[in-house]
């Protein structure tokens, strides 16, 4: 029986290090779809309706460590390679032989990675909030330990195992409410206020999260949802992605340099911080991305497909349908 567009299928795939959970909706060309920290599959449930009523079959994951997917004990079971493998195999396991990949955040990053080393699965990518920048200049680690000064940059916060699990895990949703609103255009602090992306010296991130209502795009039914799957599976698998920085930079040493040729797709939060952080980056894009087809900046923070919805399944429909013709 056909599929249809307001049908949703939750199913577990078969990977390498176990079983992949994704949602799926939509019959058509495979879209798939690759959620950042600290997300899930959920995080692209506006898309999900969208891309299938456009004609498209939507494949949202779980990350490996997060929600339903396995969660190998390895911190190095979480290095960039093995996220490439995942993709490759959910693509394999629906009985696909390509796909377009579009991630947010870390998975943005994710999903590029996965274009530019398996170009023959991945015939198309679109990033949110996190630029490309080809693998390659200096060793991340060492990057990030100077960019606090007397304070500690939240990627080196998170670094180190079970520190960071320490401050989360004993209330989830509320560091989780804290850290969305940080990061969303309509809750973030005034721009004079001690960044949220920074530790004060024996000091925590939530300390400087606002403490104010939910951000509109974040009903109380959607924070239990997310709170829910890491209340359940804990903190470390999400944050072991930060703790491989150092080995994806010496994994993709072959790759230095390399830019994404397949069509392409950036969109920015007009108040995102790595719109800011990764300026020379999107600068680079006519040499980095020669295959971009499309560029936006929207009006919000960090949280792009949420935020902003109806904009972003927009440009999304008018990408695909433009690779169509």
């Amino acid at each position: 029986m056909p599929q249809h567009s307001t049908d949703i299928i939750h199913r577990t795939v078969p990977g390498p290090a176990g079983r992949i959970h994704l949602v799926e909706r939509g019959t058509g060309p495979l879209v798939l779809l690759v959620h950042g920290f600290p997300e899930s599959w959920y995080s692209w449930r506006h898309q999900l309706t969208a891309l299938a009523d456009a004609g498209y079959r939507a494949a949202a994951i779980d990350v490996r460590g997060y929600g339903r997917s396995s969660k190998p004990g390895d911190v190095t079971a979480y290095r960039m390679l093995d996220l490439v493998e995942d993709n490759a195999a959910v693509v394999e396991a629906l009985g696909e032989r390509e796909a377009v990949i579009v991630g947010h955040d870390w998975g943005a990053t994710i999903a590029a990675t996965s274009a530019l080393i398996r170009p023959d699965v991945f015939r198309a990518v679109g990033l949110l909030g996190v630029p490309y920048a080809p693998p390659g200049g200096p060793r991340p680690g060492q990057v990030f330990a100077r960019m606090g000064g007397d304070q500690e940059f939240y990627v080196s916060y998170f670094q180190e195992p079970g520190r960071a699990e320490a401050e989360i895990e004993p209330d989830v949703r509320g560091w989780l409410a804290g850290f969305y609103a940080a990061l969303s255009a309509d809750t973030m602090l005034p721009s004079d206020a001690p960044g949220p992306y920074f530790v004060s010296r024996g000091g925590t991130l939530r300390e400087r999260f606002p403490t104010g209502p939910l951000p509109g795009w974040l009903s109380e039914h959607d924070l239990d949802i997310c709170a829910g799957e890491f209340e359940r599976t804990g903190m470390s698998g999400p944050l072991n992605r930060y703790r491989n920085m150092d080995r994806d930079w010496e994994d993709l040493g072959d790759f230095e340099g390399a830019p994404l040729t397949q069509p392409s797709l950036f969109v920015g939060g007009s108040l995102d911080a790595s719109m800011a952080w990764m300026a020379e980056a999107i600068a680079a894009y006519p040499t980095t991305l020669p295959g971009l087809v499309s560029s936006h900046i929207l009006d919000c923070g960090h949280w792009i497909q949420q935020e902003r919805p109806d904009e972003v399944n927009q440009i999304l429909v008018n990408w695909l349908e433009s690779m169509a013709t």
